[in-house]
């Protein structure tokens, strides 16, 4: 008897290697809910900035208006693009700080090879997007960015999630077609996006914070 379970043990020990081997698992999941407080709070001040509320029937105006628009002593262009800039820092900021805080509990390593192609499958996917956002934006297709975005990110999450934990290909899986649905209605991609990138991620992040790292 104590020899099938020594045999059991040894097993279990070493399918934990081979999984730490070749995923990511020093992800945390309060990264995530981080990451979607703070575009909630990025889409919050859109609102008091556009002075709208969400799914407001004027809410083409800005769309329409978006050349002459400004506000509290900034222009239109430069108060999203600062907004953006913010939100995304932060976001990095936070799922740095999360997730080396639980590889550090673990004993884990942060940066190594799987590490790298963690980011590289990331990265892709998201600059492509990115790029295609801004030629959007220049020709003055607004409308689509918010979509373009959604998608774009969900691809990069199902890219990168045969490095990291299975959730993660979920979450693209929702993202897209979250994305989808905003080609349908251009004129509520913000109420997409603060769905996407903020409503979305705290769900998620909590399900994997209970998941696998409550104790």
């Amino acid at each position: 008897m104590d020899t099938q379970t020594d045999h059991i043990k040894q097993l279990s020990e070493i399918r934990n290697m081979m999984e730490k081997s070749s995923r990511f698992i020093s992800l945390s999941g309060l990264s995530g809910v981080f990451a979607g407080i703070v575009a909630l709070i990025g889409c919050f001040a859109v609102y008091l900035y556009l002075d709208m509320t969400p799914f407001s029937s004027s809410y083409h105006f800005y769309y329409s208006n978006r050349g002459d628009y400004s506000n509290w002593g900034i222009g239109y262009r430069t108060f999203f693009i600062l907004d953006a800039l913010i939100v995304l820092v932060l976001a990095i900021l936070g799922g740095v700080y999360f997730t080396t805080k639980k590889a550090n509990k673990k004993g884990q390593q942060i940066f190594d090879k799987l590490t790298y192609r963690l980011l590289a499958a990331l990265a892709i996917p998201l600059a492509t997007g990115g790029i295609f956002a801004i030629g959007l934006w220049n020709q003055g297709l607004l409308g689509l960015v918010a979509p373009i975005t959604l998608i774009f990110y969900g691809l990069a999450l199902i890219n990168a999630s045969k490095y990291t934990l299975q959730d993660i290909y979920y979450l693209g899986i929702s993202e897209i077609v979250l994305g989808l649905l905003a080609t349908f209605s251009l004129g509520h991609g913000l109420e997409f996006w603060g769905i996407g990138f903020g409503i979305l991620h705290i769900i998620y992040g909590t399900v994997m914070y209970y998941k696998y790292e409550k104790a």
